[in-house]
């Protein structure tokens, strides 16, 4: 049985993988999506503060 590590590689390499990969990237330059992730980030970074 392949590792999980190298079927990761196997999809990132299959031309789904390839796609969804470039889908990721295009949605990390809009702007929208960059300030809803750093939003986030500040929540968890503000929850675990308070711990």
């Amino acid at each position: 049985m392949a590792s999980i590590v190298q079927r990761i590689r196997d999809y990132l390499q299959s031309t789904k993988g390839r796609e969804n990969t470039e889908k990721v990237k295009t949605a990390a330059r809009d702007p929208q999506n960059r300030q809803r992730l750093r939003r986030l980030m500040e929540q968890v970074r503000g929850h675990r503060a308070h711990r």
